[in-house]
């Protein structure tokens, strides 16, 4: 793949909430380009190879239900002939090679498969569920933007790691799915990390789609320090496109961010794509629009950005390992 043209590199993404656009909007459609940033159309223009598909909710009653649904909808997507599950790590380059696009389940928020009220146990054999019927699950984070029972969301301050966050951070151990940091607060994500030290867990540890609170300062952004620990345990970062963690007026900011993971931080086979895609009508917040920069806003920009990033100063070599070879690299080490 590294000989072809820039305009045809394959695009592996870490994030999207394409599950959630299907299963919650009135007349969700895969074609609807309007409505989402990884509609076909978009996947397809953007030579969009690998698609990590998170099964998202918020922690909210019937979450469960909806985390269901979810599975239902990856599981059908999967016959489409346009996808290919991923469930090993032959099947990556399979897909690649039929020019198809893999796709393969995260879970963002573990209130999706355990409710506040429900049994831990009851969780447990949901979430295997979800391994059996998705053929892999990639990655988990504990919380999205708020607490539940498992830790502190981004925007709960000092709530860290609780009793049934550890439980699943042993759970976890060896089962080679990913801890995602990405919607974790600070002080989650501290716990999570010394947590796995002490205990020598065998969890992968990843950030899908954050980027660096150092350049723009945010609190969905990765601090310096937590940045560094994951890169120095082996983990990748995906690099988000919305507008708020990005920068609020500057579009082209994300190379900034694309220059501080990697030269700054001196990761060059850690850095990713993690755009962040959703529902566009889910957040009416006028304060927040635009969602995305214009030529950040849909997967069909990637070859696009790819040539910007290759403007900038990076190599093709560098731009085959951003935008599929780190991710590729990353998942035949944990899934050996």
């Amino acid at each position: 793949m590294s000989d072809a043209p820039l305009s045809a590199i394959p695009v592996a993404d870490l994030h999207c909430d394409l599950l959630s656009y299907l299963v919650r909007a009135k007349k969700a459609s895969l074609q609807n380009t309007e409505a989402i940033g990884v509609a076909l159309p978009h996947l397809e223009s953007g030579n969009v190879e690998l698609q990590t598909l998170a099964i998202f909710n918020p922690t909210e009653s019937r979450s469960t239900k909806w985390g269901d649904k979810q599975v239902d909808k990856f599981v059908k997507l999967g016959h489409e002939p346009e996808f290919h599950p991923i469930r090993k790590v032959s099947e990556m380059q399979q897909a690649m090679d039929d020019h198809k696009i893999g796709i393969v389940a995260a879970v963002e928020n573990a209130s999706g498969f355990c409710e506040e009220d429900e049994p831990l146990d009851f969780g447990f054999e949901k979430l295997e569920e979800w391994i059996n019927r998705t053929g892999r699950i990639f990655y988990i984070s504990l919380t999205h933007h708020t607490e539940n029972r498992f830790g502190g969301g981004n925007y709960s301050d000092n709530v860290g790691l609780k009793a049934d966050g550890e439980a699943l951070l042993d759970w976890l151990d060896s089962r080679q799915i990913c801890v995602d940091l990405s919607h974790a607060s600070d002080q989650l994500a501290y716990d999570i990390l010394d947590y796995s030290s002490r205990y020598g867990l065998n969890v992968p540890i990843i950030a899908s789609h954050s980027n660096f609170r150092s350049v723009h300062d945010h609190v969905r952004n990765l601090p310096d320090e937590i940045a560094k620990e994951i890169l120095s345990r082996g983990g990748i970062i995906g690099l988000n496109f919305l507008r708020d963690y990005v920068h609020p007026e500057q579009a082209d900011y994300w190379l900034s961010h694309l220059d501080y993971g990697w030269k700054t931080l001196d990761a060059p086979s850690q850095i990713v794509f993690g755009a962040d895609f959703f529902h566009i009508k889910d957040i009416p917040d006028p304060e927040r629009q635009p969602l995305f920069h214009p030529g950040y806003d849909h997967a069909g920009h990637y070859p696009a950005l790819l040539q910007k990033i290759h403007d900038h100063g990076y190599s093709e070599k560098d731009l085959v390992a951003l935008a599929h070879g780190n991710v590729i690299g990353f998942i035949r080490k944990i899934w050996q």
